[in-house]
């Protein structure tokens, strides 16, 4: 079991949104320091945190980083991105940049933070997902989420033996500004910052944060026209 308690955290994209939740609820649970992460360390306002620099698609910002926070137990990559609508119509350069920052990123944090976190005797990785890494309604974005969660998937079985836990975290529609323009219902950062610490500290391998998620995956296994209601008309 991971302890949140007295661990060392790091959150990235900590400034707002499902970011900016997950950094207070790790601090409401004990944490004894959290790193909330952004591009401009400027816009962390929460006082207790540790406002730090980084952009996730480069490396030297993430080595930087990694030199300034090498207490860290615990590892939340949150930071992402939707640029590209979709595969046709959007700049090719958008679609790579929604994987530099949602596919790569990620990765380049986690290779320069599993040694410290081993180092420090082991802990847990947190990635944010997407119910958009199961049903490709959204471009680029649900693509690099969907490349994402096989990379979780794999440091999961890559990590084990070296003392560190993963786990994902799959979520629909949040009350934040990238879901802004949605007419839907939507969680609340709070809450799926909560069941995201539950699923650390109980070491899921997976937290499905809304009924929205848990339908889509318990949808997986069926006839893709089921997920994709368009393909039977």
């Amino acid at each position: 079991m991971t302890h949140i308690e007295g661990s060392v955290a790091l959150v990235t994209g900590g400034s707002r949104g499902i970011g900016r939740a997950l950094v207070a609820a790790l601090l409401e649970r004990g944490a004894a320091k959290v790193y909330a992460t952004a591009r401009d360390p400027r816009t962390v306002t929460d006082p207790r945190a540790v406002p730090l620099a980084l952009e996730v698609s480069d490396p030297a910002s993430v080595a930087a980083a990694a030199e300034q926070a090498r207490d860290v137990t615990l590892l939340v990559n949150n930071a992402g991105q939707a640029r590209a609508a979709n595969f046709l119509d959007s700049p090719v350069e958008d679609v790579r940049s929604d994987f530099e920052t949602n596919f790569y990123g990620p990765l380049n944090v986690a290779r320069a933070f599993v040694p410290l976190i081993e180092r420090n005797g082991g802990g847990h990785i947190l990635n944010v997902h997407s119910v958009l890494s199961w049903i490709g309604l959204s471009g680029s974005y649900s693509a690099s989420k969907a490349a994402l969660w096989s990379q979780t998937n794999s440091l999961r079985l890559d990590l084990k033996p070296r003392g560190i836990q993963v786990t994902g975290l799959h979520v629909g529609y949040v009350d934040t500004d990238m879901a802004a323009h949605v007419d839907a219902p939507k969680s609340t950062p709070e809450s799926v910052a909560a069941q995201a610490l539950d699923g650390i500290e109980s070491n899921a391998y997976e937290v499905l944060a809304d009924d929205l998620t848990r339908q889509v995956k318990a949808g997986l296994s069926a006839d893709l026209a089921v997920l994709y209601p368009g393909l039977a008309a």
